[in-house]
């Protein structure tokens, strides 16, 4: 593990080179078993502006498999784009599905 030359109070950078020392194995095990309330935040901005944001980056959900009939000009447009059809169609159908408001099930 390389340890940068610049430090800033007491904090160090740190390169990963896939290997954990044994002082910093003790250290991130301390930090993980401290209460929430007695980490001091302060030096961390509140983020008030979200406009920014990218929705659904870190989120995967569930592929599942379902068979579909496409009209024979829809399927060849969407294969010209080569490989990956069917992840443009799935975001093409998200796209409609985000921009359209709930549908509600009747009770």
């Amino acid at each position: 593990m390389k340890m940068d030359t610049k430090k800033h109070d007491r904090i160090a950078r740190v390169v990963s080179d896939g290997t954990i020392t044994p002082e910093i194995e003790v250290e991130l095990k301390t930090i993980a078993a401290m209460p929430d309330d007695t980490i001091d935040t302060s030096d961390i901005p509140e983020v008030t502006d979200w406009s920014n944001a990218v929705v659904g980056k870190l989120y995967r959900p569930v592929k599942e498999a379902v068979t579909v009939r496409l009209d024979a000009d829809v399927l060849h447009w969407l294969k010209q784009g080569g490989k990956g059809y069917q992840s443009r169609l799935n975001a093409i159908l998200r796209k409609e599905m985000t921009s359209q408001p709930a549908i509600r099930k009747a009770a």
